[in-house]
């Protein structure tokens, strides 16, 4: 079986077992598409154990920072319009965001981007998000579970296509 064949019926079997587990046991707290752009993730930035290590980190990093945004978005009033106001703080975090990658363990800018954009689609998609709340309804505890969870799906699939590639 070539490599890609194996990571092909890897990446299947994990992904239905990722999307069983996001819609059921793992409902509320995993989301499906946040863990396959993660997962996605891991193999981009070289799918091994650095890449795992730098997935999660960075990915939380903006996760955090869309949070900050999103927390200063609809908490402080500065007398600004709302659109001049939220444009003002995107850009102020989003340059937080990529001046952290002055730190190693932040340098994957993508993978920030990507936990960023996620976070700020939950937030301000889903009905009931509170980026106060300290459960599941807050955007950020759960896109930081899924990048996590999806990560190590990435892990897991990289791992079985070299034991099923080998026979």
């Amino acid at each position: 079986m070539t490599s890609l064949v194996a990571l092909s019926v890897s990446i299947g079997v994990l992904g239905a077992v990722a999307t069983w587990l996001a819609l059921g046991p793992l409902a509320g707290i995993f989301i499906i598409w946040v863990g396959f752009i993660a997962w996605a993730t891991f193999f981009a930035t070289g799918g091994n154990n650095d890449a795992l290590k730098t997935t999660i980190v960075s990915g939380i990093w903006g996760a955090i920072c869309a949070w900050v945004a999103l927390l200063v978005i609809g908490n402080v009033n500065i007398g600004l319009d709302g659109n001049i106001w939220a444009a003002i703080v995107v850009g102020v975090t989003v340059l937080i965001l990529c001046l952290g990658a002055h730190v190693e363990a932040l340098k994957n800018i993508p993978a920030s981007v990507y936990g960023y954009a996620a976070t700020a689609a939950v937030g301000l998609t889903t009905q009931g998000a509170d980026v106060t709340a300290v459960n599941t309804s807050n955007p950020l505890i759960v896109v930081v579970i899924s990048i996590v969870i999806g990560a190590v799906f990435g892990l897991l699939s990289g791992k079985l296509a070299g034991a099923i590639g080998k026979g």
